[in-house]
């Protein structure tokens, strides 16, 4: 989950429609107009603009040109924009997966990878970062001093993640929309800052119809769904402000804490029994694999009679599909195919 982020472990499995959205989208790369040029009118037209970001309303006069990056979904979204030519690289464990089969490889291959640790404010110096693209505890941290604020003292522009926006004030609570609203905010405001609103507009068109088919072929009952992240003593999970929800719920399951008015927080095992989830979706990610902590659950003794343990349905999703990111469609797809599956009557 985005407080400590590591990419999965697992090969990874963008649809079809994802991989020739991608192509057709970014292949050419994308134009992002540049009025230091002085010859592109339409860059002359656009700027300045006016975006608001997390309550923060802030104004470019041109194009960002020196992005970093904080992980695979920030990263990712940059991709599907076609905006790698804007990118001065990106920070992400080494435990990302394989992205040979992701539609953006050449984009990996063309960006620096700066670090496979923390992102800093001096790797971003180092790298002559006009702009970061990072989340609250999800690259940002007041407790790392990597802060929109600090970085503005240094002349660094910021763009926080919309999935990770504070409730309020402080590091209290994240999330504020619903998770895929949240993407699609992002690829909107990112589109007018960078001048690529067209494409933007074409991605998001493409996502909603992905999960709208996927929507349509819903179970009429919907098996309740819980997220298991991570954690022994307390279980790791997804509230209503984080991906997993709208995974779930559009792909067709209920998602058990969608009362949760939080993105990604700890909750009780004893509220997990109480809700006994029909499946459990373990994330891909972290220090313990996901067979290891499929085990820790089938052998975990206070949640043995939970429907999902008691019928060995455990479904297993990459780390990329589950934070935001423009993997959630496919991922919605690929979990209402195995929830059609279940029978729980």
């Amino acid at each position: 989950m985005p407080h400590a982020p590591r990419p999965a472990r697992r090969a990874l499995r963008p649809a079809a429609l994802l991989a020739a959205l991608a192509l057709a989208v970014t292949g050419c790369g994308a134009h992002v107009a540049d009025p230091t040029h002085g010859t592109d009118e339409h860059a002359l037209g656009h700027y300045p603009v006016t975006v608001t970001n997390c309550g923060t309303r802030t104004t470019y006069p041109h194009a960002p040109r020196r992005v970093v990056t904080n992980d695979v979904g920030i990263t990712e979204i940059m991709f599907a924009l076609g905006l790698e030519d804007r990118m001065a690289g990106y920070a992400m464990p080494d435990d990302k997966g394989d992205l040979t089969k992701v539609p953006w490889k050449a984009a990996y291959d063309k960006v620096p990878w700066l670090s496979k640790k923390a992102l800093t404010k001096e790797m971003a110096l180092d790298a002559r970062a006009d702009l970061v693209f990072a989340g609250w505890n999800y690259g940002f941290g007041e407790g790392n001093g990597l802060t929109p604020a600090a970085l503005g003292k240094l002349g660094v522009g910021s763009y926080v993640l919309t999935e990770s926006c504070h409730n309020g004030t402080g590091a209290g609570a994240r999330g504020v929309m619903p998770p895929l609203e949240a993407l699609y905010t992002d690829l909107t405001t990112l589109g007018k800052i960078f001048d690529v609103e067209d494409r933007a507009q074409a991605l998001i068109r493409a996502y909603q119809k992905q999960v709208a088919d996927a929507a349509a072929r819903t179970p009429a009952h919907r098996p309740t769904v819980f997220l298991y992240d991570d954690g022994r003593d307390k279980p790791l999970t997804a509230g209503k402000y984080a991906a997993p929800h709208d995974i779930i719920t559009k792909a067709g399951g209920d998602h058990v804490m969608k009362d949760l008015k939080d993105s990604w927080t700890t909750v009780g095992w004893e509220t997990v029994v109480a809700r006994d989830p029909d499946v459990i979706v373990i994330n891909n990610y972290g220090d313990a694999s996901a067979a290891q902590k499929k085990a820790f659950l089938e052998s975990y003794a206070p949640i043995a009679g939970v429907s999902a343990i008691k019928h060995h349905r455990i479904y297993v999703m990459d780390y990329a599909e589950l934070v935001e990111s423009p993997r959630n469609p496919t991922a919605i797809s690929d979990l209402a195919r195995y929830l059609r599956g279940v029978r729980t009557d």
